[in-house]
């Protein structure tokens, strides 16, 4: 069985293996469609499947309609198997090197017999592709280029959500295990990384083997990695390792607790143990003199044994936190219900995939007080920035939209840091906007010095704004440009005119913690923010509050935590 995200990464490895074999095109685009539409939608995918509502998706007809329950009931599809089976299992591989679309990847099979990341360097290297019509020498020392970059590339990992998801499912398969106990999450997922690479699943069950073989008869298994009497390592199909031990139920705290934490967490609290005569292990706490086992029922009287209160998993870096448990000055970290607004979101008016009374709607579902609608400005022509000409247009749909819901609708912009440093709104613009998230789209490529003057230019700027995704990053894809964060930041909080923002996007998840920590340590507040291009997309406020717990952010400094006339008050441009 596949959830969502599994039937759209399957809906596209369709859209790429048809694409390889000269597909009709306009075939080709409608997999991609209803696999973004399938991500788009706000809807269980098991409802939408029991209740033949898979047709209401943009892009989803009958042929499309029967692939998706295939593959959400079984992992597989007739038509997937075929192509599997017709071309050779490197195709989908090339795919990852840069300058090769799917198109190209076809020319190259079907003229030169390429089946796969090898066999293109050999042909590279024997400089027979840029023989090829419409590649050339240029293209073929990018080719090799490229894939010398993707064999450097760390071993895959998943974004938060998509590790989360497989997570959540493999525990739901866990616990139907006969004997098992409880089952949870440890890991760097447990502590909320961007992204994950194993996942290290914890169980509790009086007899281990049940649960071992329970996880073996996961459809998904490719290879067993290594098997011992109470532990396994698997092989996902999709790339994915997973890891997963099972304690006796009286173990199970500590052996969370012990798979759960940082390496350098570990090392600090063991140190704390033996200087109280104890030692700390996966066990869980013993006495050096051999005075037996501490008893610990929860990972509460874990930290209690050893003079600290309970550190949150996402605290568990050794960044801090162990000091601030031992002087009862750990952080009451934000959490979800805290946040009474939605920021930073995107209509059809740009790029957005919604319409805002859509967005609205979806709001008031949320019970959410207000929503800040923030497309982007005429500088993103790329992401049909809203000009001068269209603006009022906006302004009146959101006026029109404002009389038919009760979260309350705040006019803004997504504004582009231009090169110098100026957003390109004129003041006359800003000064009637609600809100105003700066950020930067272009010219990533500056150096530090520039890059550095032109953010500490945006920060002084007379106008209140939210500073969007700092460092322009995208996950697992584009390296965070460069700039004095520290510079930055100090400039921000002297202006006293700006917020720093935690992009919910997965893709993003910046601020950083780290750099969270320096921003908060200079005062500056907080917006926990969306970035939603899509009704779906604003869930995305959960990966935004478990980046800010990432990096200490309490309540009481985020902005979007307060009720809508203070909010309102602490982000209004004018100040």
């Amino acid at each position: 069985m596949l959830d969502k995200l599994g039937v759209a990464r399957a809906l596209r490895e369709l859209s790429a293996l048809l694409q390889v074999q000269g597909e009709n095109p306009f075939k080709v685009r409608a997999y991609e469609t209803a696999a973004r539409s399938l991500e788009d939608s706000p809807d269980d995918l098991a409802a939408l499947v029991r209740d033949g509502r898979l047709r209401e998706l943009p892009g989803v007809g009958a042929a499309i309609e029967k692939k998706i329950s295939e593959l959400h009931a079984t992992g597989h599809t007739p038509l997937l198997d075929r192509l599997h089976a017709e071309l050779p299992p490197g195709i989908l591989e090339l795919v990852e090197v840069p300058e090769l679309g799917p198109r190209k990847i076809g020319q190259l099979h079907a003229e030169l017999g390429v089946d796969g990341i090898a066999a293109l360097e050999a042909a590279c290297v024997a400089g027979r592709v840029r023989e090829l019509r419409g590649f050339g020498e240029k293209t073929e020392r990018k080719i090799l280029e490229g894939i010398r970059r993707l064999r450097e590339r760390p071993a895959r990992r998943m974004l938060l959500p998509e590790a989360l998801s497989l997570g959540e499912r493999l525990l739901a398969h866990l616990r139907r295990a006969p004997g098992c106990l409880r089952a949870e999450l440890a890991g760097s997922l447990r502590r909320g990384r961007e992204t994950v690479g194993d996942l290290d699943l914890v169980a509790a069950a009086e007899a281990p083997g049940p649960v071992l073989d329970q996880l073996l008869a996961w459809p998904g298994v490719e290879a067993v990695l290594g098997r011992g009497e109470a532990g396994l390592s698997v092989r996902l199909a999709e790339g994915a390792q997973v890891d997963l031990r099972v304690s006796p139920p009286g173990g199970f705290p500590a052996l969370l607790h012990h798979l759960t934490g940082s390496k350098a967490h570990h090392v600090r609290l063991r140190g704390l143990a033996r200087d109280r005569g104890l030692t700390l292990s996966e066990r869980g706490l013993e006495r050096l003199d051999g005075g037996g086992a501490l008893p610990a029922g929860s990972e509460e009287e874990l930290y209690a044994a050893l003079g600290l209160a309970f550190v949150p998993p996402e605290l568990r870096e050794d960044r801090g936190e162990i000091e601030a448990a031992r002087d009862g000055a750990l952080p009451d970290l934000v959490r979800e219900e805290d946040v009474r607004g939605l920021v930073h979101c995107h209509t059809r008016f740009s790029d957005g995939r919604a319409t805002l009374e859509e967005l609205a709607r979806a709001a008031d579902a949320l019970g959410m007080e207000y929503l800040t609608v923030t497309d982007h400005s005429p500088a993103a022509s790329y992401a049909g920035g809203v000009g001068l000409d269209r603006l009022q247009a906006q302004w009146d749909e959101i006026a029109r939209v404002q009389a038919l819901v009760k979260v309350r609708l705040l006019r803004g912009t997504e504004s582009d840091i231009l090169e110098d440093g100026a957003l390109d709104y004129p003041d006359r613009i800003l000064e009637q906007l609600d809100v105003v998230v700066a950020s930067v789209h272009s010219r990533f490529r500056q150096g530090e010095d520039e890059m550095t003057r032109r953010l500490v230019r945006a920060m002084r700027l007379p106008f209140f704004k939210i500073w969007g995704h700092a460092l322009g990053r995208l996950l697992l894809e584009r390296e965070p440009f460069a700039c004095r964060m520290e510079e930055v930041l100090d400039a921000a909080a002297e202006s006293g005119k700006a917020a720093v923002e935690v992009n919910g996007d997965p893709k993003r998840l910046e601020m950083t913690p780290e750099h969270l920590r320096l921003a908060r340590a200079r005062g500056l507040p907080v917006v926990l923010s969306v970035d939603a291009h899509s009704v779906a997309a604003l869930g995305h406020l959960r990966w935004a509050v478990a980046t800010a717990r990432r990096g200490w952010v309490t309540r009481d400094a985020v902005l979007n935590a307060r009720p809508l006339a203070e909010f309102a008050r602490a982000v209004r441009p004018a100040g």
